[in-house]
């Protein structure tokens, strides 16, 4: 792991940092009116509620107190987000061939990583392997036992807005190793906790 940059901070997505949320994400919900939902709802669902819909319905899962998601902070600024919680909560990941391994796992100790959202301007700052270290933190603290990652093959394909979901170097420096390839750009990463996570 890199040692970490002076003024990096990280926290759990809880409600009293929901104005921190939209500041981070700005008008556009980080990405086409997406409000980090793409993965929760079904197409259709996504369609409709694009923007001020789907901000609604992040924001009650914020106010839920589920800490969906880790927030990165350089100083007080929010710099990054990455999402990370039980794979169950992710509907539509099994809906996707790119991203299902054949029995979709139901146990809520196995949670996903599906995305990552870093401003242009943060970029290049170590901050996509950092916020990834921090989202495992976040899990093993809260059960989980496997944390999945559905990240892009850099060297079979360019990168391009899919990469909000990762790429496999940044996944295989925190310890993930491929548990299956569905499609030849796509793997699916595994991290397997050790009992040492638990403790403490």
């Amino acid at each position: 792991m890199p040692p970490k940059r002076p003024g990096f901070k990280f926290a759990p997505a809880t409600p009293d940092r929901w104005d921190d949320i939209e500041r981070l994400f700005g008008p556009r919900g980080a990405m086409a009116g997406c409000w980090c939902m793409w993965w929760r709802l079904s197409r259709a669902e996504f369609q409709r509620g694009a923007g001020a819909g789907n901000r609604r319905a992040f924001k009650r899962i914020i106010g839920k107190g589920a800490a969906p998601g880790v927030l990165a902070y350089e100083g007080k600024e929010p710099v990054g987000w990455c999402a990370v919680a039980p794979k169950t909560e992710f509907t539509s990941l099994d809906r996707s061939r790119t991203k299902r391994i054949a029995a979709a796992p139901t146990d809520p100790k196995t949670w996903a990583v599906p995305c990552f959202f870093i401003p242009r301007r943060h970029r290049g700052k170590g901050l996509s392997e950092a916020l990834l270290n921090a989202a495992l933190a976040h899990a093993a603290k809260r059960g989980a036992r496997i944390v999945e990652g559905y990240p892009i093959d850099i060297e079979k394909r360019a990168m391009d807005f899919t990469s909000f979901m990762g790429t496999e170097p940044v996944f295989r420096r925190c310890g993930f190793k491929e548990a299956a390839r569905p499609v030849p750009n796509r793997p699916i990463m595994q991290k397997h906790f050790m009992q040492r996570w638990f403790k403490g």
